[in-house]
């Protein structure tokens, strides 16, 4: 792998964690308050 496709690399890495961050609690708080609106 060169050195190139390393930075390619971690870069999309870093994008997708980022991503995570947000997407995990958002989807978290929507789960909740289905849950809540089924029950």
């Amino acid at each position: 792998m060169s050195a190139n496709d390393m930075k390619a690399a971690e870069k999309t890495y870093e994008q997708f964690i980022g991503t995570l961050k947000w997407s995990v609690p958002l989807i978290a708080i929507l789960v909740a308050f289905v849950v809540i609106a089924i029950s």
